[in-house]
This record gives structure tokens, sequence and C-alpha cells, in this order.
């Protein structure tokens, strides 16, 4: 996905959890993070307290939303989402993408990846690996302080 690119309808998913959104109740008053992750990826177990603090930090001006991209069969089991979700803390939005549909969509390959929307939806940064969470904030906080101007 290049920059700039609108973001994908959040179309297709296996099942929702914690809640299901859609592109149009995203785009308009604030940013979005959308983030890949997967029960079987270790990096994106060690990466979700700081995912999740961003969603708590940034509760009022940032969308935060996980999507899950199985890596093999056992990735499917829906029980095994829900506890990993639950055992990370992972209160957000979950798009469950067993068949790939959104990972096609934003032509994505990696986990943990982390896409980072504007207010209009336009794709403003990605990066992919579990380091970096630095660089994320900071384009984070360049598009939220373009969103308060």
């Amino acid at each position: 996905m290049k920059l700039r690119s609108p973001m994908p309808e959040l179309s297709g998913a296996t099942e929702w959890l914690n809640g299901e959104v859609t592109k149009a109740e995203l785009i308009g008053e604030k940013p979005t993070l959308i983030h890949f992750w997967s029960i079987s990826c270790h990096l994106c177990k060690e990466a979700m307290p700081q995912v999740n603090e961003f969603r708590d930090n940034y509760r009022d001006k940032l969308n935060v939303i996980a999507v899950h991209m199985p890596r093999s069969e056992e990735d499917l089991n829906m029980d095994e989402i829900k506890r990993v979700a639950s055992e990370h803390d992972i209160t957000q939005p979950i798009f469950v993408d067993n068949d790939h549909k959104l990972t096609d969509a934003f032509e994505n390959q990696y986990v943990p990846a982390y896409y980072v929307f504007d207010a209009e939806g336009n794709l403003r940064h990605f990066q992919a690996g579990g380091s970096g969470m630095k660089m994320l904030e900071k384009r984070v906080n360049r598009v939220l302080g373009e969103n308060d101007k």
C-alpha cells in the first residue's frame, strides 16, 4: 500500500471481537492506527503493551483497530484468538481476518505491521516489525498535530 492511499473498506471479517467498526465511522474525526498481529507472533505480543498505551493515552484523539492475520492453521482457532487477545488486554476492536481479505486489501505481508491514517483516511505512515515504536509514536504525534490545526 502506497503512502497517501485511502484506507480500504473494513469488510470481509471472519468475525469482529470487541465491537465492529466501519471505514465511514473512522474517517472524518480523528486519525486511525491499524495494527496487524497474530497469535503465533512473538514480536506482536512483545509490542502489544505499547500498542495498548497508544490506545489508552490517545483515547480521545486516535482510533486504534487490531487486525488478526493468521500465519498458519493454528492461527485460525477463534477460542485461542480470544484467549490471547484477553491475555494481552486487546480491548480495541479486532478484525479477525482468517480469509486474508483485509490483509490482501492492505497488501500486507507482515506481523506486526502498523498503518497510520490521517483523519481523512489517507495512509501517512507504515512500518513493520517489532522495533521502532518510538518512530511510530513520532509519526502518530505528527498526524495528531496536523489534526489539531
